[in-house]
């Protein structure tokens, strides 16, 4: 228990740095195109966005997966079992939903533990074991309680902007009290969506981390996540998903598999580093 803290207070000071990392790049970016001035209006800005983030991601993404809302009797089990993971991690029951596709996956959304959601998909309800399953949902519940919906939000927002800016500026160019040059701007251009991008995914994978750790203390033993991972990652593989880039970082695994170069910006972390790291954790049943 007292590792699992101090793991998570950990994540939650990395991730707490980057997205200041990731605000403080917006405002430089601005100060550099115009000054005190544009910077103040892309920081107003960014706080408009990440408060549309917080009051409706929960919609936009349970929109984007085509989840519909199930009720107790349609799957009295998946609420039995959602029921007595929030009693043991002290939250309040989600709404639960299903997603209509083959793929085993599942997110989590919501802008507080009073306002969440789980989203499940056909796949993952026949593929995974009981245990299993126990270990997704309580991965998910940590999330919930751990706020992260609302971090990636925010995160996803300043980053749209961030691209958005570097793209006008290649069109449209700087004003005359813009800091830098023609150079300078196709510098932006290019330099600054991959570092926005990357501090996104650095944020990204802290929280999957720290949902897992949280996730297998839910759960009491960190073997069926563990053990999901695994099955999960196969069932992506052979059936890969075509999502929402937004609402990609929801989910458990990757829904759609790229190696190489594209795995180094990877919104999940590797799963066999997941699974050590949940493997060195001892059941709390």
């Amino acid at each position: 228990m007292t590792t699992t803290r101090s793991s998570n207070f950990k994540a939650g000071l990395r991730t707490t740095i980057l997205m200041a990392s990731l605000g403080g790049l917006l405002v430089v970016i601005g100060w550099l195109i115009g000054g005190i001035g544009v910077a103040s209006g892309f920081l107003v800005i960014a706080l408009v966005m990440n408060g549309v983030a917080y009051w409706f991601s929960d919609k936009i993404a349970l929109a984007s997966a085509g989840a519909k809302a199930i009720s107790e009797q349609e799957a009295p089990g998946l609420y039995q079992m959602v029921r007595e993971l929030t009693t043991r991690a002290d939250l309040p029951m989600p709404r639960l939903y299903l997603i209509p596709t083959q793929q085993p996956n599942a997110f989590a959304t919501g802008r507080s533990p009073k306002h969440a959601a789980v989203a499940v998909t056909q796949g993952i309800m026949q593929l995974l074991s009981e245990d299993e399953l126990r270990g997704v949902i309580a991965h998910e519940l940590a999330h919930v309680r751990h706020r992260d919906i609302l971090t990636q939000s925010v995160a996803a927002a300043i980053g749209a902007m961030i691209t958005w800016i570097a793209y006008m500026l290649l069109w449209f160019g700087g004003d005359e009290d813009s800091q830098v040059g023609l150079i300078g701007n196709l510098a932006l251009f290019m330099l600054a969506p991959i570092a926005a991008s990357l501090i996104q995914l650095a944020i990204s994978r802290q929280r999957e981390y720290a949902a897992d750790a949280t996730g297998a203390e839910i759960c009491g033993n960190p073997e069926s996540l563990a053990s999901a991972l695994l099955r999960l990652e196969e069932g992506a593989k052979a059936i890969p998903m075509q999502v929402n880039q937004a609402t990609e970082p929801l989910y458990i695994v990757k829904p759609f598999q790229g190696g190489g170069v594209a795995s180094l910006f990877s919104t999940h972390p590797p799963i066999e580093e997941r699974v050590r790291r949940l493997r060195q954790m001892r059941p709390s049943l």
